[in-house]
Parts: C-alpha cells; structure tokens; sequence
C-alpha cells in the first residue's frame, strides 16, 4: 500500500480556523505537542481555541529531538488522560514525534508546522535520533496524518533559517531521486521525479526573494513555504522511497553521529550533503556538469545564509577521526547511500569530504 498524503489539508491564512470543525469531529481530549519556547506564544492561541471550542485538552513538551526516552513519556501522558488524538504544533522534530506517538496509540494525529523547515507534517515518516540529536532511524508509519493545517500566519512567524533550511532539504527531492530513480520505469515514480524538478527550478528562482521577505504578500514566499513544506512531501509520497532520500540525506544521518555545541538545521546539513553527493557523482559516475551545478546552488546557498561545507557546520572533519566516523556510518548496511547507481565505499566518502572540505570554490 502506498501512503501518499493527508487525509485534509488546510492552507493559506486562516488555515488553522478552517480546520477547526474538521479537527472536531475526530478528536474530544487531544494531546497538544510542542517544544520551543519560541513558539509558545503560538501554541497558547491554539490552546485558547480548542478551549473555547470545548476541547479536554492536555499539553505536553518533548525534553529533546523525537527519541525513544521523550516518546516513552509522552505515551504514558496520553494514555493516563485518555487522549483521543495528537495535535503537534512546532517544528520536524516535533511533528515526527507526533506522528510516530499516534501512530504507536492508533489514534489520529493533526500535524500544525510552525515553519517551513520541512515537510515533516505532510509523511508517513519519523526520524528517530538519540537524546543528543545523533540520528538513529527512520520508521515508516501506518498512515500520513489525518489533518495537516499549514497557516500562513503561523508559517511568517518563523526564523528567516528555517525558510533556507527548508529550501535547502526541498531542492534535495530533485537531486537525489533524478540520480536514484531515473531508470524506474514505473509512471507514479516517473511523474515524481519530474515534479521535483519543477520544484527545483520554483526555489532556484524564487527561493531568493522568499527568504528577503517573509510576508503573506510576497507570492513568492508563499509559493516557497507550501514547495518546501507541502510538495516536497508530496513527491515522497508518489515516489516512495527512493524519491525520498539517497546520499545527500545519507550524509546528513552521518553528520549528526558527531556532536557539537552548534546545533545545525536538517536542511542546513543536508544542503552540504547536496554538494558531497555531487562530488560523487563527479568522480564515481563521470558526471561532467557536478562541479558547474555546484556553483550554481552555491549562488542560492550564499543568499539564503546556508553553511556550504561541514566546518560551516561546526564540525572539523580533521580531528577525533571524525571523518572516519562518518564515512562508516554513510556506508552502514541500511544507509540510503546504497541507493545511489554506483558502488561507494569508505574510503570514497573519506576522500570526497577530505578533498572538498579543502577546496575552494569560485563562484563565477
């Protein structure tokens, strides 16, 4: 069975009021989950509303990313109260944690982004990390979420990070299925793959202007924020898996395996895995135009104020054997990394990050 979106989506502004009635009809004592203080001031209007509208609500935090020790908690919360479904309200990790929650207790969940950092509230997926953020796994889930609500008002709230980070993951949809599922003769996963394109060339060309003005008047930023949140989502959802991630989302899995004080996005990460897949194309698949689509994605990557290596990530690869450590975990049995055309090992990965993190780029 393939699990392609929600059952009700809720754009634009006002969103969040429109899905109310529907929110009401499947759900008496649902489980408000957030975590940023941030965007407590948003949480606390939801709150308010569901109150209003009769609602038993309980509220609860996640403590660290979406981990076993938080989910474990969270469960017994909502099971001590009874709770008839999960509303969570924040970022990706936030709105894995729901899903995966509700998924676990079979009841529905409604996801609410609170930025456009991901497209988190659209699977049927949830990334599992350790307490210190390192990533585990990924879990396919039963279904995708019942409701998903994306609220412009909500949405412009956001850090202007979160927009390039999200820009960042999005352009990855095109990067890494047109090399992992190009030769699938399957319609659905085809027709994917040409969608990720267009929305490739929607961020190129208006990811810019998206991220220099983060108002509900700017088409651009509009067109941006549901690329990024609602149809990036949507191309896994057709696609399947290998339209989801391959070695770009493989280096972001191996990144966090090194801890640091500096707390980098998803998208942050996996816009330098972008990069690091493109140099492996180049040197294990002859691909000719790598190193020029490089230089055209670090033209957007400067504006938008992304990290365009792993020392811009907090990490030095050249101490702690960190690089070795990353390259055992990209090339681990289960890495996306296998789903790329072409034979990687360790040693690869070692001197594709060695030789880039070195190198310097001219932008022309």
């Amino acid at each position: 069975m393939q699990l392609i979106s929600p059952e009700k989506i809720f754009r634009g502004t006002g969103a969040w009021f429109k899905s109310l009635p529907e929110i009401k009809k499947i759900s008496k004592r649902p489980l408000v989950l957030g975590r940023s203080l941030i965007t407590n001031n948003i949480r606390q209007q939801i709150y308010n509303d569901l109150l209003e509208d009769n609602f038993e609500i309980h509220i609860s935090n996640l403590n660290f990313d979406c981990c076993y020790e938080d989910l474990e908690r969270l469960e017994s919360i909502a099971l001590k109260n009874n709770c008839d479904s999960i509303i969570a309200v924040g970022g990706g990790k936030v709105l894995d944690a729901g899903k995966f929650l509700a998924d676990f207790l079979s009841i529905p969940v409604i996801t609410i982004p609170l930025s456009a950092s991901t497209c988190a509230g659209w699977t049927a997926l949830s990334n599992i990390y350790s307490i210190d953020g390192q990533f585990i796994k990924d879990i396919e889930l039963k279904s995708c979420p019942k409701i998903l609500v994306l609220d412009y008002e909500f949405i412009k709230t956001a850090p202007k990070r979160t927009l390039s980070s999200g820009i960042a993951d999005a352009l990855a949809k095109w990067y890494e299925s047109s090399l992992t599922s190009s030769e699938v003769q399957d319609g659905l996963v085809q027709q994917a793959i040409q969608i990720s394109r267009v929305l490739r060339d929607q961020l190129l060309i208006y990811g810019e202007s998206a991220y220099q003005s983060q108002a509900v008047k700017n088409l651009s930023w509009c067109n941006v924020v549901e690329g990024c949140a609602l149809t990036a989502g949507l191309i896994g959802g057709i696609g399947g898996e290998k339209c989801r991630t391959a070695a770009a989302h493989a280096f972001h899995n191996a990144i966090t395996q090194i801890l640091t004080t500096h707390k980098p996005l998803h998208g942050e990460i996996v816009g330098v895995g972008i990069l690091l897949q493109l140099k492996l194309e180049e040197t294990k698949n002859d691909n000719k135009l790598a190193n020029q689509t490089i230089k055209q994605l670090l033209v957007l990557m400067k504006k938008l104020n992304l990290p365009t290596s792993i020392a811009e990530l907090g990490i030095n690869v050249f101490e702690n054997d960190n690089l070795q450590k990353i390259a055992e975990f990209t090339c681990r049995n289960k890495s996306e990394i296998h789903f790329l055309p072409f034979k990687i090992s360790q040693q690869d990965i070692i001197d594709t990050i060695s030789n880039f993190e070195k190198q310097e780029i001219t932008i022309s």
